[in-house]
């Protein structure tokens, strides 16, 4: 039987690619997306999450969430951060998520429930548990919880999270840019009761792709193989310039290997019981703190510090290829 899966997406590169493996994975049945701000603002994830679903031909309802942090708004000093390289070429600043991904318009609408209200009224009606996949910042998390977190748990089996990291950080010195982005969401997720697996920086840095994957990628037939193989290909050019993985031409795709984890558990490597809490406010603001003492809180999720790059980059380019 299938997994049924609602995705929680702010669509850029990386969550376009978890999209288009989620939706051509036979052993996954997406039964909704959530978009939210993050990569970009509601407007453009949105757009794009729709882009992305024309481009497979998938009839799944997408549902528009928050355009703003849980709280994070509120103090407008706690958006400073510390410059990231840009990348130029050819004058042009090159950018990892672009406004718009390089798709036809989309003609079709989203749903006239928020999702919020798909979260609280829809999915605890469902016949059987479901699976979330969040791999963007998570605010409509947050904002479901905080309105009615007994619905919101009700009928969820897991929720996998792309977010985080203890070695590895790419936003700030401490954090990673999802959960950066509203750390608030972050921790009621950490708390809530819902079994949780979280997917760092720290996974998706060793779970990664080579150009070698994406010439193969480049032989499918598939509609949406040009599209990945170049959405790749662009992540591998901007890693290659400003950070380099284990080995050169190669990129994360981050968002994706939560879908992939989802299936295959396996591609997470050193994944730990244990305690997460976030950091809230000036250096710390965002970072995935696990409880490092020999007494540590109780465990609340589950934290990949690494992750299987074969195992991963076999499963990405195969179900795309399929």
């Amino acid at each position: 039987m299938k997994r049924k899966v609602i995705l929680d997406v702010d669509t850029g590169s990386d969550d376009a690619i978890a999209i288009l493996s989620a939706l051509a994975a036979p052993e996954l049945d997406v039964v909704a997306i959530c978009t939210v701000a993050g990569n970009k603002p509601i407007e453009m994830t949105t757009e794009n999450t729709l882009r992305v679903l024309d481009l497979f031909g998938a009839d799944v309802p997408v549902y528009r969430g928050c355009k703003e942090p849980l709280a994070k708004g509120l103090q407008p000093s706690r958006w400073e951060c510390s410059p990231r390289k840009t990348l130029i070429v050819d004058g042009k600043e090159v950018q990892i998520h672009e406004d718009y991904l390089p798709l036809p318009e989309s003609r079709r609408q989203t749903e006239p429930m928020s999702a919020i209200d798909f979260y609280l009224k829809i999915v605890p009606a469902f016949a059987e548990p479901v699976t979330l996949i969040a791999v963007g910042p998570l605010t409509n998390l947050g904002v479901a919880l905080t309105v009615d977190s007994e619905a919101f748990c009700s009928n969820l089996e897991e929720i996998f999270i792309m977010g985080g990291g203890v070695r590895m950080t790419n936003y700030s010195p401490s954090a990673e840019f999802n959960i950066w982005y509203d750390p608030e969401a972050a921790q009621k997720v950490a708390d809530c009761p819902v079994p949780s697996v979280w997917v760092p920086l720290d996974a998706t840095h060793e779970a990664y792709v080579t150009s070698a994957n994406v010439a193969r990628l480049r032989e499918g037939t598939r509609p949406w193989c040009a599209f990945a193989a170049d959405t790749i290909d662009q992540r591998i050019f901007i890693h290659d310039a400003l950070q380099p993985l284990a080995e050169p031409h190669a990129g994360s795709v981050h968002d994706a290997v939560a879908v992939c984890a989802a299936i295959h558990p396996d591609v997470l490597s050193d994944c730990q019981e244990r305690n997460l809490s976030i950091g809230i406010g000036g250096a710390a603001e965002g970072q995935t703190i696990i409880d490092p003492r020999i007494y540590p809180l109780e465990p609340n999720c589950r934290f990949a510090l690494g992750g299987n790059r074969e195992r991963f980059s076999q499963w990405l380019i195969d179900t795309l290829l399929a």
